[in-house]
């Protein structure tokens, strides 16, 4: 089988739907199957994969809290139709498939059988509802729908329902193991807390900050730990620290991606206080893969990933003293830690990327198969959205 995955983001750019690409990319590649990877990518280009297109020129655009790179030319048609033609995949699989404008292009000019899968969970889906009448064009060109969890699934049936599947985010349970070494220096006696994420406001890292300052009179020997990039809320942070005269807060920005293992083991606690808006838990599966017990906030995204009391603690987003509470109640019980480590290591190994692309791969062929799994009527003939 010939199989497209598009993604509407900058692929020198790393983040969830792009991991959730080159993942599927490596499980169906391992299948036997012939896979293209299409997608904006910025800068120098020599270091794809000869497997990936890129498209397009990407730009920033704020998006649900967060900053998107996709590319709003509208003049990719031409370049669309000429790798559609000669390529003639029997699979497109477009992610975030109504982002503009590269995924909507390939739509318009696909002849193959469409996917889409919605990664996204902002709250209320004010874009969609706003050019809903506009995009429902290009969602009807979607054989199969598939959403990575249940507020996923909500978010984009409340303008464009449908059959949905929900198939999650994958995890790789090799390369997250309770196994890898942890980071030396923050082997030193000190109780490790550890935030991963980008410092955004949504990632809730100024409520575990503010947390920490009560943490840290009752355990005098933590540490609290900050993975993850971001450069403008940091100096404020950092400005915070200061004037609370708060010590053994470290942060280490971004890391490589196989050093991230280490940060896990390396935590007696993973902590990821998010306000809200999360479709998904990815970092939780991480943290459980490799045998840390978590606290997170209880929204609509981590909920679905793990449970009150059995891999961690769950507390009301935006509540510091339920932060302090839970994360306190962990450090003094070093039983209980190893308990729901364990346990999430179990649960995160249902999440494995093997498990995963079978099941994808399962929807692509009950579509290809025409089983119940086609979700939309035949397309009909439009017109060009760009010449």
């Amino acid at each position: 089988m010939k199989i497209a995955q598009v993604s509407p983001y900058d692929l020198a750019y790393p983040g969830g739907v792009t991991a959730h690409i080159s993942h599927l990319d490596r499980e169906f590649t391992r299948m036997g199957h012939t896979v293209k990877i299409l997608a904006p990518c910025s800068g120098d280009t020599s270091w794809l994969a000869d497997n990936v297109i890129p498209i397009g020129r990407p730009f920033p655009f704020p998006s649900g809290g967060s900053i998107a790179r996709v590319t709003p030319s509208l003049m990719l048609s031409a370049t669309v139709r000429a790798i559609l033609k000669a390529e003639k995949f029997d699979i497109v699989h477009l992610h975030e498939p109504l982002t503009p404008m590269l995924p909507i292009t390939v739509l318009e000019w696909s002849h193959s059988v469409n996917v889409g899968t919605f990664h996204a969970y902002h709250g209320q889906p004010r874009a969609y509802r706003i050019f809903r009448f506009i995009l429902n064009r290009w969602f009807r060109r979607l054989e199969g729908v598939i959403a990575v969890s249940q507020p996923a699934m909500e978010f984009a049936a409340r303008c464009f329902p449908g059959n949905y599947h929900i198939i999650p985010n994958g995890i790789d349970i090799a390369h997250f193991s309770p196994n890898v070494s942890p980071i030396e220096e923050l082997c030193d006696g000190k109780l490790n807390i550890l935030f991963v994420g980008r410092l955004e406001k949504r990632k809730g890292f100024l409520y575990l900050l503010d947390a920490y300052r009560d943490i840290k009179k009752q355990f005098p020997n933590s540490r609290l730990i900050a993975v993850g990039p971001g450069t403008r809320l940091r100096a404020g942070y950092e400005r915070l620290i200061r004037e609370s005269h708060l010590e053994d807060v470290v942060f280490a920005g971004w890391v490589p991606y196989e050093d991230l293992p280490r940060y896990y083991r390396s935590a007696d606690v993973f902590c990821a206080p998010a306000t809200g808006k999360e479709s998904f838990g990815i970092i939780l599966l991480e943290a459980m893969a490799v045998g840390t017990p978590i606290v997170a906030s209880a929204n609509e995204g981590y909920v679905n990933i793990a449970s009150h009391g059995v891999e961690g603690l769950l507390v009301p987003p935006k509540d510091r003293d339920a932060l302090v509470q839970a994360i306190t109640s962990l450090l003094a019980d070093k039983p209980l830690c190893h308990e729901m480590g364990a346990r999430g290591r179990l649960k995160a190994e249902e999440y494995s990327w093997e498990h995963v692309g079978h099941r994808v791969m399962d929807h692509y062929l009950g579509l290809l198969e025409g089983q119940p799994g086609k979700t939309h009527p035949p397309r009909s003939p439009a017109t060009s959205i760009a010449t």
